[in-house]
């Protein structure tokens, strides 16, 4: 008798699986980059400026953040985000430019790092 329980059990927990991976009809990776909604939002900030200083300190280079172009982010022991910043030199007048960031954020240990900073053209 278990057996026969037990195989119900394995398919309905089956479906709820393959209906949790589909959102509005869409199927979505679980782990995978989504657009973040809100680059406003004060986290993403955050982590946007730590890119910039982080880089600065790296790189000995004097940036100044101006805005997030777009981005992404994963869920994965916390969150990470891929994100495209507009920064300037502050010795310089020159235009803004861009740059890839990767930074991985786990909130809990108050802990941000700099994963990937490099120039881009967008």
């Amino acid at each position: 008798m278990a057996p026969k329980y037990l195989s119900v059990i394995f398919a309905l927990a089956s479906i709820l699986v393959i209906e949790a991976s589909t959102i509005g009809g869409k199927a979505t990776t679980l782990g995978g980059w989504k657009p973040i909604p809100n680059l406003k939002d004060p986290q993403v900030l955050k982590a946007a400026n730590f890119a910039v200083a982080e880089h600065n300190k790296e790189a000995k280079t004097t940036l100044e953040f101006v805005t997030i172009v777009k981005g992404e982010q994963q869920v994965v022991a916390g969150l990470r985000y891929r994100l495209v910043i507009s920064a300037k030199s502050s010795a310089a007048a020159a235009a803004p430019t861009s740059y890839n960031a990767e930074v991985l954020s786990q909130p809990w240990k108050k802990l941000l790092k700099l994963i990937s900073f490099r120039e881009t053209r967008v």
